[in-house]
């Protein structure tokens, strides 16, 4: 791994070597390989899954690091966030700088994706793209846009409640709990931050609401029905696909969660078979014409048997290397369908396992002292032998760097529930709550 001080970012953005922009051509090279832009563990596994077929990975981040401590990242550099002018600029001077012409581009978070769709046609005359423009990445970007078209398409959705301002809370008719979440995760705040923020009554909807409309806009806030259940009934169907063709697909259930009610990130997760959730995934990316990377989450309602659609991430996501462990390896699979190769089409089998070990342990102790999961059930998952999401044997360090940023949020949680009362592992209803409670990032977790 390689990370020089030149590779910073500062105001001034690299030197290229060459300014010229000649479309690369379309056959394989030693030299060619991927640059990861943002996220977290699926960043990871994308440089362990190609690293180690000799195909070389670089990695920028304005955020997670955890990527550049793969041994597998031959070089890392910090650059701008992806919503600072000239981030544009600064990543095609790179590329020209590192001369990465004809390079796979993967955007790793929320953020990065919209920096791609949106400068799409400008990145493609010098990288290989992963995911498509714009104008098809916004129905998965914006939940109102996602509700929008899953409603076109005949597909089970969350309620929503339409507020343009305090005057329709105000007057308006609601079923409670409700959720209120962000349309989309471009700018990080306690409210973007959170997985969702829960709602008891309409005096606490007009006091959160008030405090969301000052973080990103009135018109960027999802009111929605709060479907029960924990991480058992939330199901995704993760895909590669080709011009909205699966070609490599699987389903999976978020068996664990963190924290427990609204998971913000996935802590242990299984592969499994659920026809429904992939017939209406496959419509979905279908009306699309999808190209690229993408999984679909869903949550069963007990109340009317229905899987409803919660969120589109067109993006690497954190347990990504579960696709290996059921016989489909997402990220090289994504590398060589960039690179042009025909890639024949192939199902994860069902039972593989998923584990973030050192959060696991944490969600598994707050579950079991809730008494909703028992010791050996606990134990007999333990016992699928689920692939790692952080250790390898190749590649300790991530590991170790990871062990005392989830040793400290224990720390945090502990702290915050002797002060402030909090449960740990509960969204808090409060959005002050959700920095105490060391909720990570948005837009690289789901």
């Amino acid at each position: 791994m390689l990370l020089s001080g030149s590779d910073h970012w500062s105001d001034k953005a690299p030197t290229a070597q060459s300014r010229g922009e000649t479309r690369f051509a379309r056959t394989d090279s030693d030299r060619v390989g991927a640059l990861v832009i943002g996220g977290a563990l699926g960043s990871l596994d994308l440089a362990r899954s190609l690293g180690r077929r000799g195909v070389p990975v670089r990695f920028l981040t304005s955020d997670n690091t955890i990527a550049r401590y793969s041994r597998y990242t031959v070089a890392s550099a910090i650059c701008p966030k992806p919503s600072e002018p000239g981030a544009l600029e600064w990543l095609l001077n790179y590329a020209r700088a590192h001369a990465l012409q004809g390079w796979a581009l993967f955007p790793g978070g929320d953020p990065e994706v919209r920096l791609v769709a949106e400068h799409h046609d400008a990145l493609a005359a010098l990288f290989r793209m992963t995911t498509p423009p714009w104008d098809i990445v916004r129905w998965a970007h914006n939940k109102r846009l996602t509700y929008e078209r899953a409603d076109e398409l005949g597909i089970d959705y969350p309620h929503v409640y339409r507020l343009r301002s305090r005057a329709d809370i105000e007057t308006g008719e609601f079923r409670f709990p409700l959720v209120l979440k962000p349309t989309s995760r471009d700018i990080a705040n306690s409210f973007t931050m959170a997985k969702a923020w829960r709602v008891e009554n309409r005096a606490e909807l007009l006091a959160l609401f008030d405090q969301a409309a000052g973080m990103v806009g009135e018109g960027d806030i999802v009111c929605q029905e709060y479907i029960p259940g924990d991480g058992t009934t939330q199901f995704s169907y993760a895909a590669l696909c080709d011009h909205g063709v699966p070609v490599a697909s699987l389903v999976a259930r978020r068996t664990r969660q963190d924290p427990v009610e609204f998971g913000k990130t996935s802590t242990f997760v299984e592969s499994c078979l659920n026809e429904e959730v992939a017939a209406a995934s496959r419509r979905f990316v279908e009306s699309l014409a999808y190209t690229g990377l993408v999984e679909l989450e869903f949550k069963y309602d007990p109340r009317d048997r229905r899987y409803k659609l919660l969120d589109v991430n067109p993006r690497l996501w954190n347990w990504i290397s579960l696709g290996a462990a059921a016989g489909v390896d997402f990220s090289f699979l994504a590398w060589r369908l960039a690179m042009g190769d025909q890639v024949s089409p192939v199902e994860g089998r069902p039972g593989a396992a998923w584990i973030h070990a050192s959060r696991d342990a944490l969600t598994a102790l707050q579950l079991l002292a809730g008494r909703k999961i028992s010791l050996s059930d606990y134990v007999r998952s333990l016992q699928m032998a689920p692939s790692l999401a952080v250790f390898a044997k190749d590649d300790i360090l991530p590991s170790l760097v990871d062990l005392p940023v989830v040793a400290s949020r224990l720390v945090v949680r502990q702290v915050s529930a002797l002060l402030g009362g909090s449960s740990p592992g509960r969204v808090e209803r409060r959005p002050e709550n959700t920095q105490r409670l060391g909720i990570a990032p948005a837009g690289t977790e789901p």
